[in-house]
Protein backbone atom coordinates (compact mmCIF):
# COMPACT_ATOMS: atom_id res chain seq x y z
CA UNK A 1 0.00 0.00 0.00
CA UNK A 2 1.43 3.32 -0.92
CA UNK A 3 2.13 6.01 1.29
CA UNK A 4 1.03 9.91 0.65
CA UNK A 5 4.31 11.79 0.40
CA UNK A 6 4.39 15.99 0.25
CA UNK A 7 6.51 16.72 -2.56
CA UNK A 8 6.00 20.09 -3.13
CA UNK A 9 4.42 23.36 -1.01
CA UNK A 10 3.74 26.60 -2.52
CA UNK A 11 2.01 29.84 -0.79
CA UNK A 12 0.55 33.31 -1.42
CA UNK A 13 1.13 36.13 1.17
CA UNK A 14 -0.29 39.50 -0.43
CA UNK A 15 2.20 42.17 -0.29
CA UNK A 16 0.01 44.28 1.45
CA UNK A 17 0.75 44.99 5.43
CA UNK A 18 -2.01 46.17 7.48
CA UNK A 19 -0.37 47.06 10.54
CA UNK A 20 -2.75 47.61 13.54
CA UNK A 21 -2.52 51.42 13.61
CA UNK A 22 -4.82 51.14 10.74
CA UNK A 23 -7.76 50.30 13.33
CA UNK A 24 -7.25 53.46 15.26
CA UNK A 25 -9.67 55.39 13.18
CA UNK A 26 -12.72 52.94 13.30
CA UNK A 27 -15.56 53.12 15.07
CA UNK A 28 -16.56 50.35 17.08
CA UNK A 29 -19.43 48.81 18.42
CA UNK A 30 -20.65 45.67 20.46
CA UNK A 31 -22.91 43.43 19.68
CA UNK A 32 -25.73 45.50 21.73
CA UNK A 33 -25.17 48.24 18.99
CA UNK A 34 -23.83 50.56 21.41
CA UNK A 35 -21.13 52.52 20.40
CA UNK A 36 -17.51 51.29 22.26
CA UNK A 37 -17.05 53.42 25.01
CA UNK A 38 -12.73 52.58 25.21
CA UNK A 39 -10.73 54.55 23.39
CA UNK A 40 -9.54 53.50 20.15
CA UNK A 41 -6.00 52.56 21.24
CA UNK A 42 -6.50 50.39 24.56
CA UNK A 43 -8.64 48.85 22.16
CA UNK A 44 -6.09 47.92 19.77
CA UNK A 45 -3.27 47.63 22.29
CA UNK A 46 -5.41 45.05 24.60
CA UNK A 47 -6.08 43.09 20.91
CA UNK A 48 -2.27 42.85 20.36
CA UNK A 49 -2.11 41.63 23.84
CA UNK A 50 -4.43 38.55 23.61
CA UNK A 51 -3.75 37.60 20.15
CA UNK A 52 -0.29 38.49 19.56
CA UNK A 53 -1.29 40.36 15.95
CA UNK A 54 0.71 43.31 15.29
CA UNK A 55 -0.21 43.19 11.44
CA UNK A 56 -1.61 41.03 8.95
CA UNK A 57 -1.93 40.46 5.12
CA UNK A 58 -5.08 41.82 2.96
CA UNK A 59 -5.33 40.88 -0.49
CA UNK A 60 -5.65 43.93 -3.22
CA UNK A 61 -8.86 44.62 -4.60
CA UNK A 62 -8.60 43.09 -7.44
CA UNK A 63 -8.11 39.98 -6.71
CA UNK A 64 -10.13 37.36 -5.29
CA UNK A 65 -10.18 33.52 -3.55
CA UNK A 66 -9.46 31.94 -6.23
CA UNK A 67 -6.43 34.35 -7.68
CA UNK A 68 -5.14 33.63 -4.06
CA UNK A 69 -5.90 29.88 -4.35
CA UNK A 70 -3.78 29.90 -8.02
CA UNK A 71 -0.95 31.93 -6.94
CA UNK A 72 0.22 29.06 -4.03
CA UNK A 73 -1.09 26.51 -6.58
CA UNK A 74 1.39 28.12 -9.85
CA UNK A 75 4.27 27.73 -6.95
CA UNK A 76 3.79 24.23 -5.66
CA UNK A 77 3.30 22.91 -9.24
CA UNK A 78 6.91 24.90 -10.59
CA UNK A 79 8.09 21.49 -12.56
CA UNK A 80 5.33 19.34 -12.00
CA UNK A 81 2.94 17.99 -14.99
CA UNK A 82 0.14 19.42 -13.67
CA UNK A 83 -2.11 16.77 -16.44
CA UNK A 84 -1.01 13.84 -13.80
CA UNK A 85 -2.83 15.44 -10.86
CA UNK A 86 -5.61 13.14 -10.16
CA UNK A 87 -7.36 15.56 -7.74
CA UNK A 88 -6.95 19.30 -6.70
CA UNK A 89 -8.96 19.57 -3.59
CA UNK A 90 -9.41 23.47 -2.62
CA UNK A 91 -10.79 24.49 1.41
CA UNK A 92 -12.50 27.39 1.45
CA UNK A 93 -14.78 28.72 3.05
CA UNK A 94 -16.06 32.07 1.74
CA UNK A 95 -15.78 31.99 -2.03
CA UNK A 96 -14.60 34.88 -4.71
CA UNK A 97 -16.13 37.65 -2.66
CA UNK A 98 -16.00 40.69 -4.69
CA UNK A 99 -15.32 44.13 -3.48
CA UNK A 100 -18.46 45.95 -5.30
CA UNK A 101 -21.00 43.00 -4.05
CA UNK A 102 -19.68 41.45 -0.75
CA UNK A 103 -21.50 38.26 -2.02
CA UNK A 104 -20.19 35.07 -1.74
CA UNK A 105 -19.71 33.84 -5.50
CA UNK A 106 -19.43 29.32 -5.32
CA UNK A 107 -20.73 28.80 -9.00
CA UNK A 108 -18.83 27.10 -10.16
CA UNK A 109 -16.74 25.90 -7.48
CA UNK A 110 -13.07 27.07 -6.41
CA UNK A 111 -11.31 24.22 -7.59
CA UNK A 112 -13.23 24.23 -10.97
CA UNK A 113 -11.96 28.13 -11.52
CA UNK A 114 -8.28 26.92 -10.40
CA UNK A 115 -8.10 24.00 -12.55
CA UNK A 116 -9.52 25.80 -15.69
CA UNK A 117 -7.12 28.61 -15.10
CA UNK A 118 -4.27 26.09 -14.85
CA UNK A 119 -5.28 25.21 -18.63
CA UNK A 120 -5.37 21.59 -17.21
CA UNK A 121 -7.01 19.32 -20.20
CA UNK A 122 -7.45 16.04 -17.72
CA UNK A 123 -10.98 15.72 -17.69
CA UNK A 124 -10.05 13.10 -14.75
CA UNK A 125 -8.75 15.65 -12.84
CA UNK A 126 -10.99 15.63 -10.07
CA UNK A 127 -11.68 19.34 -8.79
CA UNK A 128 -14.11 19.87 -5.49
CA UNK A 129 -14.08 22.50 -2.75
CA UNK A 130 -13.96 21.20 0.73
CA UNK A 131 -15.78 24.24 3.12
CA UNK A 132 -15.00 22.71 6.84
CA UNK A 133 -14.00 26.16 8.96
CA UNK A 134 -10.04 26.63 9.65
CA UNK A 135 -9.54 22.63 9.87
CA UNK A 136 -10.60 22.19 6.30
CA UNK A 137 -6.88 21.99 4.71
CA UNK A 138 -6.04 19.25 7.02
CA UNK A 139 -8.95 17.06 6.52
CA UNK A 140 -8.54 17.80 2.72
CA UNK A 141 -4.99 16.30 3.09
CA UNK A 142 -7.09 13.19 5.24
CA UNK A 143 -9.07 12.56 2.20
CA UNK A 144 -6.33 12.75 -0.54
CA UNK A 145 -4.34 10.71 1.54
CA UNK A 146 -6.64 8.06 1.13
CA UNK A 147 -7.16 8.21 -2.73
CA UNK A 148 -3.76 8.04 -2.63
CA UNK A 149 -3.61 4.78 -0.27
CA UNK A 150 -6.51 3.01 -1.39
CA UNK A 151 -5.12 3.12 -5.16
CA UNK A 152 -7.76 5.58 -6.79
CA UNK A 153 -5.19 8.35 -6.91
CA UNK A 154 -1.11 8.88 -7.54
CA UNK A 155 -0.84 12.78 -7.10
CA UNK A 156 -3.35 15.70 -5.55
CA UNK A 157 -2.64 19.23 -5.08
CA UNK A 158 -4.36 20.36 -1.84
CA UNK A 159 -5.30 24.21 -1.17
CA UNK A 160 -6.24 25.80 1.66
CA UNK A 161 -7.06 29.78 1.13
CA UNK A 162 -9.30 32.37 2.42
CA UNK A 163 -9.85 36.09 1.78
CA UNK A 164 -11.37 36.85 5.26
CA UNK A 165 -10.84 40.76 4.89
CA UNK A 166 -14.08 40.91 3.03
CA UNK A 167 -16.30 39.19 5.24
CA UNK A 168 -15.25 41.17 8.88
CA UNK A 169 -17.12 43.80 9.86
CA UNK A 170 -15.26 46.14 10.17
CA UNK A 171 -17.27 48.07 13.03
CA UNK A 172 -16.80 44.43 15.09
CA UNK A 173 -13.35 44.52 17.25
CA UNK A 174 -13.01 40.65 16.02
CA UNK A 175 -12.37 42.49 12.14
CA UNK A 176 -8.42 42.77 13.06
CA UNK A 177 -7.93 39.36 13.79
CA UNK A 178 -8.38 37.75 10.17
CA UNK A 179 -6.35 38.30 7.63
CA UNK A 180 -6.21 36.75 3.47
CA UNK A 181 -3.84 34.43 2.21
CA UNK A 182 -3.19 31.10 0.18
CA UNK A 183 -1.19 27.94 0.85
CA UNK A 184 -0.91 24.38 -1.02
CA UNK A 185 0.59 21.18 -1.25
CA UNK A 186 1.28 18.33 -3.47
CA UNK A 187 0.89 14.74 -2.05
CA UNK A 188 1.78 11.66 -4.33
CA UNK A 189 2.09 8.04 -3.51
CA UNK A 190 5.51 6.73 -2.39
CA UNK A 191 6.92 3.92 -0.76
CA UNK A 192 8.86 3.99 2.91
CA UNK A 193 8.40 5.00 5.71
CA UNK A 194 7.19 8.69 5.33
CA UNK A 195 3.70 10.22 4.76
CA UNK A 196 0.78 10.57 7.04
CA UNK A 197 1.01 8.14 9.90
CA UNK A 198 -2.20 8.78 11.81
CA UNK A 199 -5.03 11.59 11.98
CA UNK A 200 -8.36 12.23 13.90
CA UNK A 201 -11.15 14.30 13.19
CA UNK A 202 -14.05 15.75 15.26
CA UNK A 203 -17.35 17.74 15.08
CA UNK A 204 -18.84 19.61 18.28
CA UNK A 205 -22.23 21.12 16.72
CA UNK A 206 -24.77 20.57 19.13
CA UNK A 207 -23.39 22.94 22.11
CA UNK A 208 -20.68 24.40 19.97
CA UNK A 209 -22.15 24.97 15.98
CA UNK A 210 -22.95 28.53 16.61
CA UNK A 211 -19.58 29.91 17.94
CA UNK A 212 -18.34 30.94 15.00
CA UNK A 213 -21.01 32.02 12.17
CA UNK A 214 -22.13 34.70 9.98
CA UNK A 215 -24.86 37.60 11.50
CA UNK A 216 -25.56 41.51 10.72
CA UNK A 217 -23.08 44.40 11.19
CA UNK A 218 -22.82 45.35 15.04
CA UNK A 219 -23.31 48.92 13.89
CA UNK A 220 -26.84 49.46 13.71
CA UNK A 221 -26.61 51.77 11.00
CA UNK A 222 -25.70 49.36 8.71
CA UNK A 223 -27.92 46.97 6.35
CA UNK A 224 -29.61 44.09 8.45
CA UNK A 225 -29.55 41.95 5.68
CA UNK A 226 -25.16 42.19 4.87
CA UNK A 227 -23.91 39.17 6.52
CA UNK A 228 -20.08 38.88 8.16
CA UNK A 229 -18.37 36.77 10.62
CA UNK A 230 -19.36 36.88 14.10
CA UNK A 231 -17.75 35.02 16.84
CA UNK A 232 -17.93 34.30 20.47
CA UNK A 233 -13.80 34.88 21.15
CA UNK A 234 -13.86 33.57 24.84
CA UNK A 235 -16.24 30.28 24.38
CA UNK A 236 -13.69 29.57 21.58
CA UNK A 237 -10.97 29.42 23.27
CA UNK A 238 -11.97 27.80 26.25
CA UNK A 239 -13.21 24.82 23.31
CA UNK A 240 -9.93 25.05 22.13
CA UNK A 241 -7.95 24.97 25.18
CA UNK A 242 -9.79 21.97 26.72
CA UNK A 243 -10.47 19.85 23.01
CA UNK A 244 -7.67 20.71 20.45
CA UNK A 245 -4.95 18.85 22.98
CA UNK A 246 -7.43 15.50 23.44
CA UNK A 247 -7.57 14.74 19.35
CA UNK A 248 -3.69 16.23 19.55
CA UNK A 249 -2.95 13.33 21.74
CA UNK A 250 -5.69 10.91 20.43
CA UNK A 251 -3.15 11.06 16.99
CA UNK A 252 0.03 10.49 18.74
CA UNK A 253 -1.49 7.48 20.74
CA UNK A 254 -2.65 6.35 17.55
CA UNK A 255 0.69 6.16 15.76
CA UNK A 256 2.49 4.85 19.24
CA UNK A 257 4.56 8.23 19.28
CA UNK A 258 4.88 10.66 22.47
CA UNK A 259 5.17 14.78 21.94
CA UNK A 260 8.78 14.02 22.72
CA UNK A 261 8.96 12.27 19.37
CA UNK A 262 7.34 15.34 17.64
CA UNK A 263 10.02 17.98 15.69
CA UNK A 264 7.45 20.76 15.34
CA UNK A 265 3.95 21.31 16.38
CA UNK A 266 1.92 23.24 13.79
CA UNK A 267 -1.33 24.86 15.21
CA UNK A 268 -3.54 26.83 13.70
CA UNK A 269 -2.77 30.63 13.86
CA UNK A 270 -5.85 31.74 15.41
CA UNK A 271 -4.12 33.41 18.56
CA UNK A 272 -0.70 33.35 19.84
CA UNK A 273 -2.32 32.99 23.48
CA UNK A 274 -4.75 30.22 22.72
CA UNK A 275 -1.58 28.31 20.44
CA UNK A 276 0.51 28.66 23.63
CA UNK A 277 -2.46 27.67 26.23
CA UNK A 278 -2.87 24.71 23.77
CA UNK A 279 0.13 23.08 23.58
CA UNK A 280 0.92 23.52 27.61
CA UNK A 281 -2.53 22.00 28.00
CA UNK A 282 -0.89 19.08 25.44
CA UNK A 283 2.28 18.70 27.44
CA UNK A 284 0.38 18.53 30.54
CA UNK A 285 -1.76 15.61 29.22
CA UNK A 286 1.68 13.81 27.60
CA UNK A 287 3.73 14.02 30.33
CA UNK A 288 6.38 15.38 28.41
CA UNK A 289 8.50 18.25 29.52
CA UNK A 290 11.29 20.30 28.46
CA UNK A 291 10.11 20.20 24.80
CA UNK A 292 12.42 22.42 22.16
CA UNK A 293 11.43 26.19 22.65
CA UNK A 294 11.20 26.63 18.91
CA UNK A 295 8.72 23.46 18.41
CA UNK A 296 5.89 25.57 17.63
CA UNK A 297 6.60 28.00 14.83
CA UNK A 298 4.13 31.53 14.77
CA UNK A 299 3.41 33.48 11.87
CA UNK A 300 0.21 35.10 13.16
CA UNK A 301 2.24 38.21 14.68
CA UNK A 302 2.90 39.35 11.08
CA UNK A 303 0.66 37.73 9.00
CA UNK A 304 -2.52 37.69 10.77
CA UNK A 305 -5.17 34.93 11.01
CA UNK A 306 -5.96 33.33 7.02
CA UNK A 307 -8.28 30.88 8.60
CA UNK A 308 -7.68 27.64 6.38
CA UNK A 309 -4.60 28.96 4.78
CA UNK A 310 -2.35 29.50 7.74
CA UNK A 311 -1.20 25.73 8.46
CA UNK A 312 -0.24 25.33 4.44
CA UNK A 313 1.17 28.33 4.37
CA UNK A 314 3.30 28.19 7.47
CA UNK A 315 4.61 24.71 6.13
CA UNK A 316 5.43 26.07 2.99
CA UNK A 317 7.57 28.58 4.18
CA UNK A 318 9.69 26.53 6.26
CA UNK A 319 9.88 24.02 3.50
CA UNK A 320 11.50 27.03 1.66
CA UNK A 321 13.31 27.87 4.98
CA UNK A 322 11.69 31.07 4.41
CA UNK A 323 10.69 31.31 8.70
CA UNK A 324 13.79 31.52 10.63
CA UNK A 325 14.97 29.38 12.81
CA UNK A 326 12.56 26.75 12.00
CA UNK A 327 13.56 24.32 8.91
CA UNK A 328 12.39 20.51 8.42
CA UNK A 329 14.48 17.41 7.84
CA UNK A 330 13.94 14.24 6.64
CA UNK A 331 12.49 11.81 10.18
CA UNK A 332 11.00 15.00 11.19
CA UNK A 333 7.39 14.09 12.68
CA UNK A 334 5.30 16.70 12.27
CA UNK A 335 2.14 17.44 14.30
CA UNK A 336 -1.06 19.50 12.63
CA UNK A 337 -3.62 20.71 14.62
CA UNK A 338 -6.53 23.45 13.58
CA UNK A 339 -9.56 23.96 14.94
CA UNK A 340 -12.75 26.52 13.50
CA UNK A 341 -16.10 26.99 12.82
CA UNK A 342 -18.16 23.73 13.17
CA UNK A 343 -16.93 23.63 15.73
CA UNK A 344 -14.53 21.32 14.12
CA UNK A 345 -11.51 20.16 15.02
CA UNK A 346 -8.63 17.89 12.48
CA UNK A 347 -4.88 16.47 13.79
CA UNK A 348 -2.41 15.28 11.53
CA UNK A 349 0.68 13.31 12.49
CA UNK A 350 3.15 13.70 9.44
CA UNK A 351 6.70 11.74 9.38
CA UNK A 352 9.11 13.65 6.55
CA UNK A 353 10.05 11.00 3.93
Amino acid sequence: MPNAIITATGSFLPPREVPNSVFLSHRFFGADGKLQERANPAIVAKLEEITGIRARRYASEAMTTSDLALAAAERALEGVDRERLDYLIVAHNFGDVHVSTRRTDQVPNIASRVKQRLRIENPYTVAYDLPFGCPGWLLAMIQANYFIRSGDARRALVIGVELASRVVDPHDMDCMIFADGAGAAILEAGEGPGGILAHATRSDTLIHGQLLRMGPSYNPERPADELWVKMDGHKIYKYAVRTVPQVARQVLEKAGCTLKDVSKVLVHQANEKMDQAILNRLVALCGDEDLPADIMPMTIGWAGNSSVATLPTMLDLICRRKLPPHQISSGDLLLFASVGAGMHISCVLYKVP
